[in-house]
């Protein structure tokens, strides 16, 4: 476990947000049942979508496909969370840690571009809505969706790939709920210049380019609306975009109290941040986006209503 370079054997230690016994039994309850309520969630958001054609327009595709993230982001994490919970073995190996951050990495850069999507979907639909229907082809959404898990796939091949590079001596104890980018690099011992390098500069490009995207977008969206000469009209306009907003303020908010702060910095009291963005935000996504859709209430009360038909 201490010293020299990595090799396919080694191990972390995940020792996660606390080590005392009633804590953690606590901590596993409560992960687990949030576990279980995002799980449940995003399953029948993409349920819904899918078996509802009045569904099956840009907004709903790129929704569903924000929750399959979700989905796959906690999964991701939160079941080797709750083994080691339960288990006094909290190895993982150095290969499944690296899987682990590749994922995480991947997936988080992949929520931020669909969200940055979902909001030239709404600029499109309200900015220019005659034109929606072939702005938004269904082929141009396949095309943004393929671009966005290309570049999520190649953002978190760049930093595992770099990753490799580090060597790691003395303690390997994280003292974390999953391998994370920040704290591997804090316990390196050789140079990690590069990886600091890069990290801020694929940063830029596939997390502030988006969000200066999606601000732009809702300047013009905003501009629209207030020319909107009927109030009640205003607020109809505003609501189609309301959760898209919520979700957007909720995932940067997170991410941005975790990482908007110098390396040396990162310790301990980031984990309450680190759940919020990896563990509730994926929670709460399925609500915002029911909370008041009318529409997404009448598919899943239709689909929740279907096994009770056939049974009759």
């Amino acid at each position: 476990m201490d010293g020299g370079n990595q090799s396919g054997d080694s191990e972390f230690l995940l020792i996660g947000l606390s080590e005392i016994p009633e804590q953690q039994r606590i901590l596993f309850w409560a992960f687990l049942s949030m576990y279980l309520v995002t799980v449940v969630g995003n399953v029948l958001i993409i349920l819904a979508i899918g078996s509802d054609s009045s569904l099956h327009t840009p907004m709903y595709f790129f929704l569903a496909n924000l929750s399959l993230t979700d989905l796959f982001f906690v999964t991701n994490t939160i079941p080797k969370m709750l083994v080691n919970l339960q288990s006094q073995n909290k190895a993982i190996s150095y290969t499944g840690c690296l899987a682990q951050l590749y994922f995480l990495v991947s997936l988080v850069a992949l929520d931020n571009l669909i969200l940055a999507v979902m909001a030239y979907d709404r600029y499109v639909a309200i900015c220019h809505p005659l034109h929606y229907v072939t702005a938004m082809s269904p082929k141009l959404c396949l095309l943004l969706l393929t671009v966005c898990w290309s570049l999520s796939i190649l953002y978190g091949l760049i930093h595992t790939l770099l990753m490799t590079r580090v060597t790691f001596c003395g303690s390997r104890k994280i003292h974390y709920i999953f391998c994370e980018m920040y704290v591997l690099l804090r316990l390196a011992c050789s140079d990690t210049q590069i990886n600091h390098t890069v990290l801020i500069a694929t940063g830029c490009l596939i997390f502030l380019t988006p969000l200066g995207f999606m601000v732009m977008s809702y300047v013009w969206i905003i501009r629209a609306i207030l020319r909107i000469p009927s109030a009640s009209n205003k607020y109809k306009t505003f609501s189609t975009c309301a959760s898209h907003l919520a979700v957007v303020s909720l995932f940067y908010g997170t991410l941005c109290m975790v990482y908007l702060q110098p390396l040396h910095t990162y310790s301990m009291k980031d984990s309450v941040a680190t759940v919020m963005y990896a563990v509730v935000t994926p929670m709460m996504n399925p609500f915002i986006y029911s909370l008041r859709n009318k529409d997404m209430h009448g598919a899943l009360g239709r689909l929740l209503k279907k096994p009770f038909q056939r049974s009759t």
